[in-house]
């Protein structure tokens, strides 16, 4: 078994209400963590913004043995452009297939026993009406590529994930580290893959030796290192070291060593009322209204 495992994707958001909505009341999921920072985060997590920001984890259960979303909230943005990079996630839940219909929420039908519903931001997920399995019912990330056998050659030769799939069809490839992991499925679109400003970013967990050994292998690749091994701080919680990557398509990837990162994400009981409080403490747009000004536009 793979000793990487994949941990998360980062989604910029705007509308954090709606945005937790979505992600409690429709997929059903929990809020696992909520963090509140003064200032910009040193591996760019949320993006080029030196500002006030926030990171909510969620998923279906902790981190340990689920892939969750980062939802990453930059106080006074309230839109991003989204690109063709993200396609979609996948997950198999009928549970959220009927929360969406209850609430009003739309769905497009994408398949036979598919469906897709669009989260605040314009990102796609795809609901597949099947009962939520007892273990993770996230089944995959799906990414454009402008050119699938150089995308599959880092991705497998170079990160060491392995070819599950291909669909010379769909002009698709599933890769994974093992097979109880999320999946990652590259997607040829026969183009250039614009990342707008809503770009995203993978990221999955090594033993911590193994960064170096990841920063040097891209280095003698020739390969982009976007942000070179380096510590991250939390107050009052573990310091974790990342090396953050990006792919021959600038798909932002996020090495994390995995010792520090399981103390980190240990799952918070007062994440959902942390989140819930500091929503109720954000006046931004209250202030913005008052002002006759619109929040910025990335």
């Amino acid at each position: 078994m793979s000793l990487k495992r994949a941990l998360h994707f980062v989604f910029k958001v705007g509308d954090r209400a709606k945005t937790a909505t979505f992600y409690r009341d429709v997929l059903g999921m929990r809020i696992l963590r909520h963090e509140e920072f003064e200032e910009g985060c040193k591996a760019s997590c949320n993006g080029p913004y030196d500002g006030k920001w926030s990171k909510t984890m969620v998923g279906f259960g902790a981190e340990d043995d689920h892939f969750v979303a980062e939802l990453t909230y930059n106080y006074g943005v309230g839109e991003y452009r989204l690109g063709n990079d993200f396609l979609g996630l996948t997950l198999q839940s009928s549970r959220a297939v009927s929360n969406a219909r209850r609430l009003g929420w739309p769905l497009s039908e994408a398949g036979e026993g598919i469906y897709l519903a669009e989260a605040p931001g314009g990102y796609h997920f795809y609901l597949l009406d099947k009962q939520q399995p007892s273990e993770d019912p996230v089944q995959k990330v799906s990414l454009a590529v402008s050119d699938l056998p150089r995308s599959t050659h880092y991705w497998s030769s170079l990160l060491g994930m392995q070819v599950l799939e291909k669909n010379a069809e769909k002009k698709t490839v599933l890769l994974g580290f093992a097979n109880n992991q999320c999946k990652l499925e590259l997607q040829d679109i026969g183009g250039t893959v614009d990342h707008g400003t809503a770009f995203g970013r993978i990221a999955f967990s090594c033993p911590r030796q193994q960064l170096r050994d990841i920063e040097a292998v891209m280095k003698k690749e020739n390969q982009k290192i976007l942000t070179p091994l380096v510590s991250l701080d939390t107050p009052g919680k573990a310091t974790v070291e990342v090396v953050i990557l990006a792919d021959p398509d600038d798909h932002e990837i996020c090495f994390v060593g995995d010792e520090a990162f399981r103390q980190l994400s240990v799952m918070d009981p007062d994440g959902e009322t942390l989140l819930d409080n500091a929503m109720a403490a954000d006046k931004s747009d209250e202030w913005f209204a008052k002002q006759n000004k619109q929040k910025a536009t990335a």
